[in-house]
């Protein structure tokens, strides 16, 4: 195995298994709560317990990774996440569920920014843009493949069975962790601190910092919003079946993972926060014929398909962006990254629901057009550290590409 590869792989399993401990639980609502004896909404709060957990997690775990780095972080989260997984699994009453999804939160927040700060530590250049696409794009891996095999368990024995996937592919995180080869550098080494301040207080005193931590909530909380009720839109306007609504939003998956893989190769080419900033545009643009023009299911899964396209350029060079705001509290930077992902899954999911229910689909795409916009101005006022090392160097670009 290539070395460069040896050092991604662990990466890219810590982000597979967030999202595979993350999303198994959509299809499982139903049958959890009828044996459980609980609603679907009731079940459906272990997902805001488990984003909850994660969001405060993720601030202590900002600064940890600073000083211990992102090889132990990844061993730790992987064994919690299994855990959580395995607990989850054995769970005989409601209250108890809830409560291992508290695990499994630890795990996703150790994972989450792990994944995405090792980067910086396994990687440089040109090659931490590469890196970073995989890491991104590993996510949807979860909706693509780990999803129908969640249903099929299901149907096989039942939902308890189902989490073998994320308990797999936590186990398979904890191997890649434990025999990965030691990064050239530690986090804290990449540049010398400027500031007593650690963690999310680093960030917040950092006005670059906090822009674009605040653009990373905005776009989460939107993006949820968007596939938290794809499916159901899917559904009640078109008739087809939750599996074919599964089906649909995999395709958007397969874009998103593609786009990721490509935006090493753009932004070699192109401005990249100007990029970032049309693709935030494009991406609310997109949000409203998705939600509001529907003739046929094909036209709005083509809609789906360009949004899709826009998140994954976005996601993947937004957070190679990060990564270089404060280049010796990148473990901080990802930590942020974690708590704002995680606090959109939870603002997304209520606060879609409340436009809904109020207003309507169609509300929820120009609501969510407004988000995303206002995402696009914070990242616009984001220091962009490449550019300057561009600038300073013009044969940069051509090298990088």
């Amino acid at each position: 195995m290539p070395p460069r590869v040896r050092r991604l792989l662990p990466l890219v399993l810590a982000t597979v298994a967030t999202q595979a401990s993350i999303v198994v639980l959509a299809p499982l609502l139903v049958e959890i709560g009828r044996e459980l004896g609980a609603s679907v909404s009731g079940v459906g709060i272990a997902r805001s317990v488990l984003a909850g957990t994660a969001v405060a997690a993720s601030l202590a775990i900002g600064p940890l990774i600073d000083r211990i780095g992102v090889r132990p972080l990844i061993v730790r989260g992987a064994a919690i996440a299994l855990a959580g997984a395995a607990a989850t699994a054995l769970s005989p009453t409601l209250a108890v569920f809830y409560a291992t999804h508290a695990i499994t939160g630890v795990g996703v927040a150790c994972l989450l920014s792990a994944g995405f700060a090792g980067v910086s530590s396994s990687f440089d250049g040109a090659d931490a843009v590469w890196a970073m696409g995989y890491v991104v794009g590993a996510q949807s891996i979860a909706w693509i493949v780990g999803n129908p095999i969640v249903g099929l368990l299901s149907d096989l024995g039942s939902w308890r069975l189902s989490y073998l996937v994320p308990a797999t592919i936590c186990l398979a995180a904890l191997l890649a962790g434990l025999t990965a080869p030691r990064t050239h550098r530690t986090i804290a080494s990449a540049g010398e601190s400027t500031s007593n301040r650690a963690g999310l207080a680093a960030v917040l005193a950092d006005a670059s910092a906090r822009r674009w931590a605040l653009a990373e909530l905005v776009t989460y909380s939107a993006w949820t919003a968007e596939l938290t009720y794809a499916g159901a839109f899917y559904v009640q306007r078109y008739g087809v079946s939750e599996t074919a609504a599964g089906s649909l939003l995999a395709a958007g998956s397969v874009v998103f993972l593609a786009a990721s893989l490509s935006t090493a190769r753009l932004t070699a080419r192109v401005s990249r926060r100007p990029l970032l900033v049309a693709c935030s545009l494009g991406m609310g643009i997109m949000l409203v014929p998705v939600l509001n023009v529907a003739p046929a299911v094909g036209v709005t899964l083509a809609f789906f398909v360009v949004l899709a396209l826009f998140a994954g350029v976005r996601s993947t060079g937004s957070s190679a962006l990060g990564l270089e705001q404060l280049p010796d509290r990148q473990g901080a930077m990802m930590g942020a990254r974690t708590a704002s992902a995680q606090l959109g899954y939870v603002i997304g999911a209520a606060g879609g629901g409340a436009v809904i229910a109020l207003a309507g689909f169609g509300a929820l795409g120009f609501v969510l057009l407004v988000g995303m916009v206002a995402a696009a101005l914070l990242l616009a006022g984001v220091t962009d550290p490449g550019r300057r090392a561009e600038i300073a160097d013009p044969h940069r670009a051509g090298i990088a590409a």
